[in-house]
Order: C-alpha cells, then structure tokens, then sequence
C-alpha cells in the first residue's frame, strides 16, 4: 500500500460572510455591486456571490441612510451621528462631510444630473445640497412627521422632488417640491391619500404617473400633470415597496405573452405594471387599469416574522433591476432573492434564481451535502437548515419544519443513492429530510430536551442516534421510508438507554455500524454496542464536559475534545487514554481525524483551527481566522475539504495546499538558482546596475552591500552608483533605505551606507522622498546611530590634531631642527659673516646633530621632520571645526 501524504498546510477561503444587518442598502446602475449597512460599516458586495469586494469604515454609529450617484462613482450616506459623508468609491475615502440635520437622516436620494443630493430626516425637514460645494441650495419644512421616503423626477429637465412621510395618528402625504433655480422654493402640490407611513414612491415609465405605497395597505397612483388621485389599488396588506415594471424588462415580456393568451384585453395604452411587496412575503404583479392583480405568488419564500407591535415582517424592500436580471427582494430576516418572470403553460411563474443571506447569526453545526459535496447544510440560530451551493455561495433552498432552533444535523447518502438530512432542535424533536425533493420525510418525537447531538449510521445507513439534554440516548430506524411520500411519518425509536449524569453533546457512529459513542458535559464519554445500546466502556479523565467524540477510520480508538483545553485519543479495549493533545487556550469544541486516521484538525473557542499529527504529537499547522468561538467543523469525506463557522457568522472553507505550496517552494528555489547564476555573470562582466537589481529582486542584502562597496573603490564611483540607483523603483528604494538602516548600526559598514544615502538623497527630489512608504519611521532609525558615528569620527580628527600639536612642540626643541631652520634662513641672506664665525657655527651644529643622535634614531628624526612639514601645518590650515 502507498504512504500516506500528510497534509501540512490549509488555504482558507472566507466564502461567506455576513455583510448586511438591515437598514438601508443601494444597487449599482447596472447591478453588478450593492452597498449595504451592516452595522456601523458599509460593505460593497458582488451581486454574483455575494463576496466582499470592499469595506468602508463608518464613524461607530449605526447607517440609517444610503444612495448612489447615477455613475456609481460616488456613494452617500448618513448614520445615527447626523453626518453626511461622500465617499468615492474608486479610492473608499471620504471626500466631504457635513452635517445640517437636527435629527438621523432616514432617506436620501441622488438627482439623475448628479450633482444634487435630496435628504429627508426625522426632524420632518427636507434639504437639498449641492454635492461638489456641499452647502444647502433648498430648505423644504410642512411635513409633520419623519420623512421615510424621497425621491426626484427621473428626467433632469423637469426640477422636482417628492417626498413622503409619517405625519403620526391617521395620516401621511406626499408632497411635491420645486428644486429649481427660481425663488419659488415652496410645496408645489401636496398629495393627501394615504392613512399611514409611505414607504416607498415610484415613477412610471411614460412619467405621467406617481406611485405611492403605505402602509395603509394601499398604492395610490397619481396624475403628474394636475397632481390628481387617478387610482387607489387595495392590497391587503402593509406594502413595503412598489416597482414599476418597464418596457424593456423581461417581466414585461412575459406580461405581454400573458396577456396574448387572455381572451380579456389586460388594460390599454396607458396602462402601467407594477410589482408590490410587503408583509405577507408575498410578491404580487398589479395592472393598474381596473387595480387588476395579475398574480400573486402561492407561497411564501421567507419566513414571516413578528415585531413587538404584533405587525407581521416578510419583505422590508424591493429593487427593479436593470437589463435582464430581474427583480431583487429583501427580507426582514436579511435575505435577498434574486426573482425572474416566466410565462409557462399559459401561467406565469415566479422563480426564485438566487438567494444570498446578509446575516447568518451564530452557527452551531454544518455538513456537505451529496457525493460531489458541492452543497453545504448550515444550521444557525434559526428555525430553518439552508443549504448553500458552495460554487456561488447562494442559499439553494431552505428547510423550514421545526419550531424551535436547529442545533444539530448530519448528512448521508443512502443505500438507494437518496441523499438524507437529519436534524435536531430545541422543539425536542427530530426530523428527516430528503435534499432532492427538499421535503420533510419523517419526524421523531420523544426526546424530553433539547437534542444536541445526532449522526447517522456509517455502512448500512439504515439508522441514526439521537442525543439530548434528557441525557438518554435514541437510535431512530429509517424502516417504512417511501418514494412517494406526501405527509411525513412518525419516526421509530428501536433503542434507548439513560447514558449520562448531564446533558449529551455530540454522538458518533463507527465505520462498521456495531459501536456508538456519546460525548456528555458530564466530562465522560460511553461507548455502546449497537442495537441494543449495550455498555461497552467509560472513558474518564477529562476534566471538562466533553463536546465532540469522532471513531477512528482505522483504529479501535475514539477521538474526544474537551472544554479542559485538550483533546484526546482513547483506546476501546480498556478505555485507555492512548495520547493527549494540548494547544488550544480555550474550550475545544469540534475534533476530526484525517489522512486516514494519521491527522486530525480541531476547533475552539478561542477561534484558532488547528491541524495535528497524531504519530508524533505535532501541531502542524495553526489558523486565526475566526473572530469568534468555532461551533462548527465539517470534513469533506472525498476531498477531505474543511469548512468552519461559529460565532462570527463567518464560513470559511479550507483546501489543501500541501502539493501547491511544495511546488510553489519548488519553483522558488529553482528561480532562486537561476536569478543567483544571473547576478554572478553580471558581477563578472561588471554590469552593477543589472547586478544590483537582481539582488534586489532576490532580496540578498549582504551582496547588495558587496556591490557597493566594489563601486565605492572604482573611479567615478558618483556616477556608477547614480546609474544603478535610477534603475529602481519606489518600493524598491524603500527596501534600499531599510538595508541602509541595518548597515549604519555597525561601524565597519556605516561609511558605505552614508555613500549611498547620500547619493539617494541626491537623485530624488524631496517630493519622492516623502512619497516613500515609513519614511518617517526609516529617517527615526537612521539618526541616532549617524550622531554616534559623527561623534566617533570627530573625536578622531581631534585627536589628530592633539598629534600634531604634540609633534610640533617636540619639533620645536630639537636642536637639528633649529639649526636646520637656521641653515634655510641663512642661505636666504648675504653672506657677510667672517670664517671664524662659521667654523664655530659648523662646531655647534657638530655638537647638536651629536647630542640628537644619542636621543633618537635618524628614522624617527626624520618622520617628524617630514610629518610637520608635510601633513601637520596644511591640515591645520584646511580643516575648520564647527563650534
């Protein structure tokens, strides 16, 4: 059999994450990216994936309003501090901010031109601005409540802005407002139909029509010409939003084939379609003439929630988007579904193409789905399992039954290749599902707790065990499942045993269906023989309840994680603790083997994923990609994939990277060799320029400085240096600044660093230099270490000079160089002394050079000799010092 390869190392991918927690979002102009409040920040997201191209950071108050400029170039918003802030998106910095609101601003809108902005507050005013200046062109007051919708004319020729609000009790208006130039700053017309809060305000294609909706449960349609109330459509419920649908939409086309197959004609020319969403969930398509409701969807999509008011909360808003993508709805629960129209069958049919979850809350457990294992089932603090397709991280479909949270669930495929979920609640129940048909098979009442623990079996898949806080243990049979079924069964539990002193938190099956064990916060875990739930052994040690057992696919040996910090491999013979594993600085929450039993990857509270050899005891790998507790750790049973969830709503999937960081290695160490081959023909051929950059490249500073230092010896060392310096660039200079920063630490090096810190300095203007990044932090460290070398070499030089001196002085007293001095001054004169004078002189002079000799050697007299009259006195004359 071939060795096993061990994994050494994960590539974590965030592939979804949690990026809109309500409130106010804004689509692109061609809908390729949405703007969404999530929280105190703004993230732009890819409507394909619903991946996080970009965040920006907020001013720690909660977003309460959000809008685009026709480019999507600029983004505006407004959170609880009052502050309105441009961002350009481009950059993701704020251009301009200011504030003119006495409270939040609740709506804002963009001009079609661009260059107004529209904002309605709770302060009941409306103010319009100029973008570029950012001051206040229009000051608009009469509406007596906050305003909650805003909305300008879509043709820029035609200045208006129309405004709906809450005014409180029973009433609420639209009112219409002049934006232009002229004086006439005052309410044009004033719209008064509607009984409370208008939510949303439409406009219709041929713009002769307004459409307002409320909560009153009505869409009043206004005449734009003389601002008369055309039609009232009743809906029948609080409406959220309205969209008018256009021409050129795919809706309309199906519209129209509808209509085609109609024996009625479905309204006229000046018809006009829209689509209402609201508080029942349910999407509903309206022709105008004759308030005609051309459908309404059967079932819901979402799950109605309530407020503490008792009103009913389904969809909170809703976006017509542009070309041929279709509608988007959002929902209370932070859902958006992605909807298109088709006309089938002479019917018209709403379907559902896309659904990304902005928030998932804590997740508690998750599992792949089917033998490709391209779907993930997630269980978060939620009534409902979703699954997600993992290539486009969409929600494919959602399974509601339960009343209760989901804590738990497993995954398999069955015998007749029918792929199984079961879950368990708080509801103390259990219920079985199908994935194909997404339908409820069978439920398992009898649980007396919450279950917390469920797996099924691993060969037959003919069973599952349940466990929950009643601290009993269920094995539930899988007989009298049907193909057809319409309504699900009651689900039979063929063993059940007392097993712990405290709640039971994970349950795992072994691979050949004859043993299972329990995990309990009881800090033991039981193993038992299956079906009759037989005690086999008790494994004791750990000093925490335990939260995860796993069997080994290869071993007798169980796998326990503890909230003690450690994890564990037991053997089933005698209930022997075989290895403890400690790492973790916090509870472990989830552990799973791999490699076939030789690895194992574990979880914790402390969010750290840890990878682990079991032969030697080894953390391989460790990964801090989590903000929160990690709930969840699923294993891919083929590719042995990991996904992990927990607390931060985070799902991060993980491959393996062991074979592509090898190869990687590889190809940089042969780059390596032949970039190394490459700088030494360069060095030969005396190319430094060339030479320089490949050391650059390869990062080698100790042969970096070789190079300098060989052309700070050369001749025209200045220009040489120049040359290879204006080969780099900006990043490329940062990197130099720093090895000059390590080189000035140490004496010997120093002077070669100042050489070329000098020629930096000389090359590059001020404004590149302050350009560079850290270059305050680089300049910081150079300086300190330059003043000690500056100190050091001045103290030389003066010690120079105390040389000098000294030997000056000593020359002074030595008579051969009086008598030297005397003989050159002498000769410079007329002769006019008598010969017995000289003779005395050349006596003297005898008698001293005697004298000198006895004292010091002709070497050392003719050094200082030489040292005076040649070095000492022009440097004294050179070299000033600076005080």
């Amino acid at each position: 059999m071939a060795s096993l390869t061990l994994k050494r190392n994960y590539r974590c991918v965030p592939s979804l994450q949690q990026f809109y927690t309500g409130g106010p979002f804004v689509v692109s102009s061609d809908g390729s990216f949405m703007a969404c409040a999530c929280g105190d920040t703004i993230k732009i997201v890819n409507s394909a994936n619903a991946s996080i191209k970009s965040i920006i950071e907020g001013d720690s108050e909660v977003v309460t309003a959000l809008t685009l400029s026709p480019n999507d170039n600029i983004l505006f918003s407004s959170s609880h501090s009052r502050q309105i802030r441009v961002w350009d998106l481009s950059t993701l910095k704020c251009v301009r901010s200011w504030k003119g609101h006495d409270g939040p601003v609740m709506s804002m809108a963009c001009h079609p031109s661009g260059g107004l902005l529209a904002t309605g507050g709770a302060d009941r005013k409306v103010l319009v601005w100029d973008v570029d200046g950012g001051y206040c062109t229009h000051y608009f007051t009469g509406h007596r409540g906050v305003i909650s919708s805003i909305l300008f004319h879509p043709d820029p020729r035609k200045q208006l802005l129309f405004s709906g609000s809450d005014d409180g009790g029973e009433h609420a208006s639209v009112r219409v407002w002049d934006v232009s130039k002229s004086k006439n700053k005052k309410c044009i017309a004033t719209l008064d139909n509607h009984r409370s809060a208008v939510t949303s305000l439409a406009v219709s294609e041929d713009e002769r029509t307004l459409l307002s909706a409320g909560r009153d449960k009505v869409v009043t349609l206004w005449d734009l010409h003389d601002y008369s109330n055309k039609k009232t459509v009743v809906t029948n419920e609080a409406v959220e939003a309205v969209c008018v649908i256009g021409s050129r939409s795919p809706f309309a086309s199906s519209l129209e084939s509808y209509k085609k197959h109609n024996a009625k004609k479905q309204g006229g020319s000046q018809a006009v379609y829209f689509v209402s969403v609201g508080e029942s969930g349910i999407v509903r398509i309206w022709n105008s003439e004759g308030a005609v409701c051309l459908f309404e969807q059967k079932t819901s999509d979402v799950t109605v929630s309530s407020d503490e008011d008792g009103s009913q909360r389904g969809f909170t808003s809703a976006v017509m988007l542009p070309s041929n993508q279709g509608l988007l709805c959002v929902t209370a629960d932070q859902q958006f579904l992605f909807y298109s129209l088709d006309y089938s069958e002479e019917t018209l049919q709403l379907v559902l193409t896309k659904r990304l979850v902005g928030y998932n809350e804590e997740i508690v457990d998750m599992k792949f789905l089917g033998d490709d294992e391209k779907l993930l089932a997630i269980a978060t603090n939620l009534e409902q399992v979703r699954v997600y397709d993992l290539s486009s991280m969409s929600c494919s479909y959602v399974l509601a039954g339960h009343t209760e949270i989901v804590l738990c669930l497993d995954t398999c495929v069955s015998s007749s290749g029918r792929t199984l979920i079961v879950t368990g609640s708080k509801d103390n129940s259990v219920r079985l599902w199908e994935s194909e048909s997404r339908s409820c098979l069978g439920v398992g009442i009898g649980h007396g707790g919450a279950v917390g623990a469920i797996a099924f079996s691993k060969k037959k898949r003919d069973f599952f065990v349940s466990g929950s806080s009643d601290r009993t243990l269920k094995v539930w049979s899988l007989e009298g499942l049907s193909d057809d079924v319409t309504l699900p069964i009651n689900l039979k539990a063929k063993a059940v045993v007392g097993a712990h002193d405290k709640d039971i938190n994970s349950v795992a099956v072994a691979p050949n269906d004859s043993l299972v064990c329990s995990g309990s916060q009881d800090r033991t875990a039981c193993v038992w023989r299956l079906p009759d739930l037989v005690s086999v052994v008790v494994l004791k040690g750990h000093k925490r309840g335990i939260w995860s057992v796993e069997f080994s696919p290869v071993d007798q040996c169980v796998l326990t994680a503890s909230g003690d910090k450690t994890i564990r491999i037991w053997a089933i013979s005698d209930g022997s603790c075989l290895k403890t594993f400690e790492g973790h600085t916090s509870s472990v929450l989830r552990a799973s083997f791999l490699t076939r039993g030789t690895q194992f990857v574990s979880c914790g509270a402390d969010g750290l994923v840890k990878l682990w050899t079991v032969k030697s005891n080894e953390c391989l790998a460790t990964y801090d990609n989590h903000e929160d507790k990690v709930w969840a750790l699923a294993v891919g049973r083929k590719t042995e994939m990991l996904a992990t969830g927990g607390g931060d709503a985070v799902v991060n999937l993980w491959f393996d990277s062991t074979a592509s960081d090898k190869e990687e290695a590889f190809r940089k160490e042969e780059e390596g060799v032949l970039k190394g081959q490459e700088l030494e023909n360069a060095i030969s051929d005396s190319d430094y320029t060339k030479a320089i950059q490949i050391a650059f490249e390869l990062r080698r500073p100790r042969r970096l400085f070789q190079l300098f230092s060989e052309l700070c010896r050369k001749r025209g060392a200045e220009d040489r240096i120049d040359r290879a310096l204006k080969a780099l660039g900006k990043e490329e200079f940062r990197v130099l600044l720093e090895y000059v920063r390590e080189w000035n630490t140490k004496p010997k090096l120093c002077y070669v660093a100042h050489f070329v810190l000098f020629r930096v300095f000389n090359i590059l203007p001020p404004t590149d230099i302050i350009q560079i990044k850290g270059i305050g932090e680089l300049l910081e460290g150079l300086i300190p270490y330059t003043q000690r070398h500056f100190s050091r070499i001045d103290r030389l030089v003066r010690s120079t000079f105390l040389l000098d001196y000294t030997l000056a002085g000593m020359s002074v007293i030595d008579p051969e160089m009086q008598s030297k001095e005397s003989r050159d001054e002498s000769s410079l004169q007329p002769k006019i002394n008598n010969p017995g004078e000289d003779g005395m002189k050349e006596q003297e002079y005898t008698e001293g050079n005697a004298a000198s000799k006895k004292r010091k050697s002709n070497k050392s007299r003719h050094g200082s000799h030489k040292k005076v009259k040649g070095v000492a006195y022009k440097k004294i004359e050179s070299i000033q010092l600076q005080p």
